[in-house]
């Protein structure tokens, strides 16, 4: 979600899609064992400093509870990394049993036959309460009646400001309900480079919610249209670059390794140097709510807010054995009861998956100190699903390209939108081919 990147991946890119299903659907020829005969689950994830250090501390109470499998983690860089790596992991052979990804990675695998079906496993298991689970975030894992991902979490994109920096611009928050609103927001409280009225983040997330909460589509009903070129696309992403490289009452931190372009930007506003930022509900835990308050992304003019919600899903890797699943889907359930998504969520900011995780006390407590952690739950109700990408993701990436065009170049909007849409209208011509 965070960092895009130019990998060289030539050796997946010359394969066949037929000789790639092929690899990744061969079974083990036998479990995976630890030194002490419990079933061996390699786990590939990735996330900020925060969130790796909670996940990470979960895999070791997972192991600690039963004597029957133990997960071993490793981390990768970013979730585009994850899943580069996971591909040519299952190139080689040597893919983990279970990943952490975004939707659209992991349905891409599923349609690959990559990845198995969970539904047989949540069948066999009586106590499985799938009431419970949010029906937003649980239904973004199926596809054509296959279980093909399990929801770990919730994430939308949440305003942050800083309390000092509003009160002395005599800024309340609750009177900002637009994008306009903002802009004037942030021109009010703008010194040039000394001090950025705002910080959207990095990327084409921010421009698409902001697009989104504009009326914008990005495909027709009947999907044969790639309309990222519209009206209401244009006058969004040409106000951003406006904001940016004409009134420069808003910047953007880019490139970096890792996350740091992302730190870059909390570091600004939590060091005083920005009014705020445009970032993930799960930076709640790496800010200090003494400098900073959360809000929801405003609307765009007169059309309502609509920001993207989604969901970060775990995989079960079709090559594993039976036995190394069975621990995949005992993961996965201890993962997501109430008690874990409550703790998961105050740790790190995202958005629980469990509707019963709001009865926990502990979170009840919780919230009632900290009512910034409600805000992306708050979001999460009346946000938009990013829709399904049937060129396999080129449409969204034809949209991260037109996105560093405007933000970095700062290329007009309709040139890189209108160019993006080209390519990403020969993309679904070819699908619907």
């Amino acid at each position: 979600m965070k960092l895009k990147k130019i990998m060289a991946i030539g050796l997946i890119c010359t394969m066949t899609a037929s000789a790639f299903a092929g690899c990744g659907g061969a079974k083990k020829e036998e479990t995976a064992k630890t030194e002490d005969g419990k079933v061996k689950i390699d786990f590939w994830y990735s996330g900020g400093k925060t969130a790796v250090g909670v996940l990470g501390d979960m895999v070791e109470e997972f192991n600690a509870s039963q004597d029957q499998y133990e997960i071993n983690s490793v981390t990768q860089a970013d979730y585009d990394e994850t899943y580069e790596k996971l591909q040519a992991g299952i190139a080689g052979k040597k893919a983990p049993d279970m990943a952490l990804l975004d939707v659209d990675k992991a349905r891409n695998l599923s349609r690959k036959d990559l990845v198995a079906d969970i539904q047989p496993f949540v069948d066999d298991d009586k106590a499985f309460e799938k009431e419970d689970y949010i029906e937003v975030f649980y239904n973004q894992g199926i596809d054509d009646g296959k279980l093909f991902a399990f929801p770990a979490y919730g994430t939308t994109q949440v305003m942050y400001y800083n309390k000092a920096a509003f009160e002395e611009a005599g800024i309340q928050a609750e009177d900002i309900k637009t994008w306009q609103d903002l802009e004037a927001a942030a021109k009010k409280m703008s010194k040039g480079e000394e001090f950025y009225g705002w910080e959207p983040m990095w990327g084409s997330g921010n421009m698409i919610d902001a697009a989104l909460s504009n009326g914008a589509q990005i495909f027709s009903e009947d999907k044969t249209e790639v309309l990222i070129n519209s009206e209401e696309w244009v006058e969004v992403w040409e106000s951003f670059r406006k904001w940016i490289h004409e009134d420069k009452t808003m910047r953007i931190h880019s490139g970096g390794q890792g996350w740091e372009y992302w730190y870059k930007t909390i570091d600004d506003v939590l060091q005083n140097k920005a009014g705020g930022y445009t970032g993930s509900s799960g930076d709640q835990a790496d800010l200090d709510f003494d400098i900073v308050a959360a809000m929801e992304q405003p609307g765009w003019g007169d059309n309502p807010s609509a920001p993207v919600a989604g969901a970060l899903q775990l995989v079960m890797l079709e090559g594993s054995s039976e036995e190394e699943k069975q621990g995949v889907y005992e993961f996965m359930k201890f993962f997501t009861t109430p008690e874990n998504q409550a703790k998961w969520s105050m740790g790190t900011g995202y958005v629980a998956v469990r509707n019963s995780t709001q009865e926990v006390e502990a979170f009840e407590a919780y919230t009632n100190e900290h009512p910034q952690a409600l805000v992306p739950l708050q979001q999460a109700a009346h946000a938009s699903i990013m829709p399904e990408d049937p060129t396999g993701g080129k449409v969204m990436d034809a949209l991260r390209i037109a996105a560093d065009k405007v933000e970095i170049e700062g290329i007009s909007a309709k040139e890189a939108l209108d160019e993006a849409q080209k390519t990403a209208q020969k993309a679904l011509d070819s699908v619907n081919k």
